[in-house]
């Protein structure tokens, strides 16, 4: 069983100092911020009385136009941008979006004062206007672009964290594992030469997904294929005491999904449930399809509690939920159903597209 080589995932961005406003997560927000600037720019001069319909929508028609014209420079400049020292940067992004309001907020009161579309108030004064709207912009500018750098650091931290928890995870293999295995390879080398080859091919399988880039995608097949080769392994190592059930065929391999989501899931089972009983049990891995997920099930049984072993469990679920929480954005779940003699693991991935 040999995983083919994939072609490593590109690295994520960086995170800096101002985001991608070509993007449509980062546009939504600002939409929303602007829409919330123009109701509090309407009820802030309305003062006891009721503001109207209309001037929330001329506020909000002069706001998206400002925040739309800052967005279109800010996602057109963002490559120069980033090359200035942050400062510099940002003194350019603020005083882009001044010069736009400035301008925008003296051509809205030069047209309204000639052709009388009441937009604004007669008897105001163009410097005051433009000062107000200059003055505001200023402040939700400096504001927005805070929360952006905030976020952006928020993003960088939780992939640094994942990246770690990763390491973790590969760092589990565990050393009497390799152990056992190796010797389990150097008894079959005379007397089972092939199956010894096979099994050293499993290992170096193994080996490579777990050293291989946090970054890095697989696909499903290969998963499956990964947990069979781990599996084969420890069937050398324990013999008539491991017994298997595969009943994966409804599950499409191509499906992409991070790395090392269900081999930990099987060797768990293997170390946690089959091995501490003297009798061996069978570990059963069940796939299907359902309307919006994949849901694989790694059911093994398991000693009474008082004579199971303590740590590494909880630690590779916990790892396993945190690695789905970032991918998944919350629609991918790890279930976990302890009972009295079996242990139950469910993955549930959702369907591509």
């Amino acid at each position: 069983m040999a995983i083919p080589e994939r072609a490593p995932a590109p690295a994520a961005e960086p995170a800096h100092w101002l985001p991608n406003f070509c993007s449509w997560p980062v546009l939504f927000a600002l939409i929303v911020i602007g829409e919330l600037v123009a109701l509090i720019v309407v009820l802030a001069a309305s003062d006891v009385s009721v503001p109207s319909w209309q001037s929330l929508g001329v506020a909000s028609l002069f706001v998206q136009w400002l925040a739309a014209l800052w967005a279109v420079s800010l996602c057109k400049l963002r490559p120069l941008l980033l090359r200035l020292q942050p400062w510099m940067g940002e003194f350019v992004a603020v005083t882009l979006a001044l010069v736009a309001t400035t301008g925008l907020s003296w051509l809205v009161f030069v047209l309204d004062q000639n052709l009388r579309f009441g937009l604004v108030d007669a008897s105001a004064d163009v410097v005051r206007f433009v000062l107000r709207n200059g003055v505001i912009c200023a402040l939700v500018v400096g504001a927005v672009l805070r929360y952006f750098y905030v976020q952006e650091q928020w993003r960088a931290n939780v992939q640094a964290e994942e990246r770690a928890r990763f390491d973790a995870l590969q760092a589990r293999i565990r050393p009497h594992f390799l152990f056992n295995s190796m010797n389990v390879i150097a008894s079959l080398i005379r007397a089972r030469p092939a199956q010894a080859e096979a099994a050293v091919e499993d290992l170096a399988d193994l080996f490579r997904a777990a050293l291989g880039r946090a970054d890095a995608q697989t696909t499903l097949g290969e998963e499956l294929d990964l947990a069979r080769g781990y599996l084969r392994i420890e069937e050398l190592r324990l013999g008539s005491r491991l017994g298997l059930e595969w009943d994966v065929a409804a599950l499409p391999r191509d499906v992409e999904l991070p790395p090392l989501l269900l081999q930990p899931l099987v060797e768990n089972a293997v170390y946690h449930g089959i091995q501490p009983l003297p009798q061996g049990g069978t570990v059963s891995v069940l796939g299907r399809v359902e309307p919006a997920a994949l849901v694989i099930e790694v059911r093994n049984p398991c000693p009474p509690p008082a004579a199971r072993r303590g740590g590494g469990n909880g630690i590779a679920l916990a790892n396993i939920r945190s690695r789905l929480a970032l991918h998944y954005a919350g629609r991918a779940a790890l279930l976990v159903e302890d009972q009295a003699e079996s242990f139950v693991c469910t993955l549930r991935l959702p369907l591509p597209g």
